[in-house]
């Protein structure tokens, strides 16, 4: 028992490593965006999205709702921190109708998650009914945040170019999915292996695509397709 929770420790650790590696991704284009002191083409929709999976994560591994959890509670907790950052930042430099938009977001992002602990805490009595309603619905967030990956892949297939999906993210994208499922294993969860399980298939299917496509790539030619692409399909679930 002691070495499987050292073990499931000792993968936490490495996925939180790996995970915070993929939440500073972004980072090149936060810092361009503030050189620029404008949005430009750039979208908020990933980090606002990510911004409520990390909340619904981090409220997952709370110990009245999934005891056992710490190392879900820092990776999200960390992660929610800096997508708070990044969103700040698009808004600081946006133009009206974007602050706007994402203003909306947040306020029905906070909503939600109000009403969600609420009905959590108060309707369901036990760490096995909450983290049952909880995890689903992580399940399927992280679902629904995997649109932006397909449509890197769908553009891949479609123009025969690899250039607007990063190698290495795609990498960290696979190893981190599977660390996750490791982790999921050791101490059987299913809510972090769901999701996780989709994340390192995809990791998959984006280094075969890489390899499949890589020779047919024009890497001379110049697109926006290219930043646009790179910052929508940077956010992937984290556990």
């Amino acid at each position: 028992m002691t070495d499987a929770h050292t073990a499931r420790t000792v993968v936490g650790i490495i996925g939180n490593v790996i995970s915070f590696g993929l939440f500073c991704a972004p980072i090149p284009t936060i810092v361009k965006i503030c050189k620029m002191k404008s949005v430009s083409e750039f979208k908020p929709d990933p980090y606002v999205a990510t911004v409520l999976n990390c909340m619904m994560w981090t409220f997952y591994g709370l110990p009245f709702v999934q005891p056992d959890s710490l190392l879900v509670i820092t990776i999200n907790g960390t992660g929610l921190f800096m997508e708070l950052v990044y969103v700040t930042i698009f808004f600081i430099f946006a133009t009206s109708p974007i602050r706007r938009k994402i203003t909306i977001a947040m306020v029905i992002e906070v909503i939600f998650m109000t009403v969600v602990i609420f009905c959590t805490l108060y309707f369901l009595h036990t760490t096995k009914q909450r983290s049952m309603l909880i995890g689903i619905m992580c399940i399927v967030f992280n679902v629904i945040m995997y649109a932006a990956p397909l449509t890197v892949m769908k553009l891949v297939i479609k123009t025969k170019s690899v250039k607007y999906m990063p190698f290495f993210l795609s990498l960290a994208n696979l190893t981190n999915g599977v660390v996750w499922v490791i982790y999921a294993c050791l101490k059987f969860d299913p809510y972090i292996l769901v999701p996780n399980s989709l994340g390192a298939l995809s990791g998959i299917i984006q280094l075969i695509l890489y390899a499949t496509y890589y020779k047919t790539t024009n890497w001379n030619d110049e697109d926006d397709h290219e930043k646009r692409y790179s910052n929508d399909g940077i956010e992937l679930s984290q556990a």
